[in-house]
């Protein structure tokens, strides 16, 4: 393999998008990074296909994966369609000897995602999983001061990830709503990046007990999609919603902290509001991605007349990819966790070793999400030792 990574991407629409950035802006902000070569985008539609291949910079296009998994130009297949056809795509690829870059939730079932990892161990290929948020400077300050023990024994995870894009019941039927495609609706789309900051964070999980509510039932069928939106008519034909609008869950994890989390499509007036608290015997942190440059940041050693939580803007050289950017106040954005994701997998191949978050990961997300699905659907604690 030459320094450079020849780049096969299947899906080019939201999170296409997302990643191809974070390819073109490597290089420039990270150039001792190995290079992602931009080589092949993969669709279905040839008209869409072909304008997401220009605009995006990639050199050719495929309409059949297939195809571009058999390529010999190709070293990592990237996909980011949607989470049905991850499974098919990630062993296929692994079977062919392709290194492996998925989006989350890994898979539609727990059983799916474990067939997942088994593939791409057996064919002894880098594997890694897209929960992109661990890659905020502000998180990664978090996950610092819990390791030096400066927050101490850690009591509490709280977290929340609220939006409002569907709050209309006459919002189209996208394939986010449809279970047979997407596996699970705000659970495992917005839950699974709370599960994965709290095992970043604080530790494999315990046992769960939740709750979840689909509060529309059934929508207009969408006659076009692309990423969070749609075209539909109020009046169109309509088809059942089957996923949970909201999910909540109680959670102990495994190192003896509490836990609880929120994931709902229906907090009117929350775009993108994706928060954790940790609270712990020396001092609190708390985090909210709408403001993702800052970490408020509470020590209970500061002497009492000026105790209280300090905001800090993570965006000095000393915070975690910061050196890459720009001059210390000047704050980045979303786009910039999939670069920092990109340059950790680019990393790996330098180093020769799995990236992390990796497929292993997006199964322990997997169990998570499962276990919560069986403690809803049989009103009961569920340990993870279960599923």
């Amino acid at each position: 393999m030459t320094n450079q990574i020849r780049v096969g991407m299947i899906g080019y629409k939201f999170m296409g998008k997302a990643h191809s950035n974070a390819y073109r802006a490597l290089p420039m902000f990270f150039p001792d990074s190995r290079k992602p070569e931009m080589t092949a985008i993969c669709g279905r539609d040839p008209e869409g296909l072909e304008q997401a291949r220009a605009q995006f910079g990639w050199a050719s296009s495929e309409t059949d994966w297939r195809q571009l998994v058999s390529r010999q130009d190709i070293d990592l297949i990237d996909i980011n369609a949607p989470s049905d056809a991850h499974k098919e795509i990630a062993i296929a690829a692994a079977k062919a000897g392709k290194h492996l870059f998925c989006e989350k939730p890994l898979a539609l079932t727990l059983e799916d995602s474990r067939e997942m990892l088994q593939a791409a161990e057996k064919a002894g290929v880098k594997h890694m999983v897209g929960f992109n948020y661990r890659f905020a400077p502000a998180v990664q300050l978090a996950k610092k001061l819990i390791e030096e023990g400066r927050l101490g024994q850690i009591y509490h995870f709280r977290a929340w990830f609220l939006q409002d894009w569907i709050i209309d019941p006459s919002f189209p039927l996208v394939w986010r709503l449809q279970k047979e495609i997407a596996g699970s609706g705000s659970h495992g789309d917005l839950g699974a990046h709370l599960i994965d900051l709290s095992r970043f964070l604080v530790g494999e999980l315990q046992e769960v007990i939740g709750m979840n509510e689909t509060f529309v039932k059934e929508r207009p069928i969408a006659t076009a999609m692309t990423g969070l939106s749609a075209k539909g008519s109020a009046d169109a034909p309509r088809g059942p919603v089957t996923v949970d609008d909201a999910t909540l869950f109680l959670t102990r994890f495994e190192n003896g902290a509490l836990g609880s989390f929120e994931a709902t499509r229906f907090a009117a007036g929350h775009r993108c509001t994706n928060s954790f608290e940790i609270n712990g015997s020396k001092g609190s942190v708390k985090f909210d991605f709408e403001r993702m440059n800052e970490l408020q940041v509470y020590f209970t050693d500061d002497a009492e007349d000026v105790q209280g939580f300090r905001r800090v803007l993570a965006t000095d050289p000393a915070h975690a990819y910061m050196d890459a950017w720009w001059p210390a106040g000047h704050t980045i954005g979303y786009e910039h966790t999939f670069t920092h994701e990109v340059h950790e997998l680019m990393k790996a191949f330098e180093e020769d070793r799995q990236p992390v978050p990796n497929f292993y990961d997006g199964v322990k997300c997997q169990e998570v999400l499962e276990a919560v699905d069986r403690s809803i659907a049989e009103r009961r604690w569920v340990g993870l030792s279960e599923v």
